[in-house]
């Protein structure tokens, strides 16, 4: 989040901060973190707000490197301590994210959401032509997705 131009700067990267919908092949996708998207999850709404105001950017950046890093750190783990088991299981049709996608097809058609905020591996058909996936992660679960240029896969990564 307060990444700011590093990346880009760094090794080129194009750095989308929003959602972006892209049309491949015949399919449209819809890319995004997830964060703060679909209903609930004020909590982390509010943080989001404090954490992108310009002025807490600008006073972050002006922390020494080791004490922003603590923040961080603290930051990271109080949300997964918080979180706990919470974050292992899937809620289902109430999920912020699927209630998310199954309002956003009543205005478009999207093939493919793909989302990694939750951070559990989840592929759910919202309806015959569209499926919502969760990337997972890559400390628990070695998880990722592949388009064949027809369908979207999730897929699990198994160290040899």
């Amino acid at each position: 989040m307060w990444m700011f131009d590093y990346l880009e700067e760094e090794i080129n990267a194009i750095i989308y901060r929003e959602p972006i919908e892209i049309k491949l092949n015949d399919k449209v996708f819809f890319l995004g973190h997830g964060d703060g998207l679909g209903p609930g999850d004020f909590g982390y709404k509010i943080l989001k707000k404090v954490f992108s105001n310009f002025i807490c950017k600008w006073l972050f950046s002006r922390i020494h490197p080791n004490l922003g890093i603590s923040i961080a750190e603290y930051w990271s783990r109080k949300s997964r301590i918080s979180n706990g088991i919470k974050d292992d299981i899937s809620l289902g049709e109430k999920e912020f994210l699927v209630q998310f996608c199954k309002a956003k097809l009543k205005e478009s058609k999207i093939n493919y959401f793909i989302f990694g905020h939750r951070h559990l591996p989840m592929e759910v058909e919202l309806n015959k032509q569209s499926t919502y996936i969760n990337l997972g992660e890559w400390v628990n679960y070695n998880t990722y997705a592949v388009y064949d240029g027809e369908t979207v896969t999730l897929k699990k990564f198994n160290q040899v």
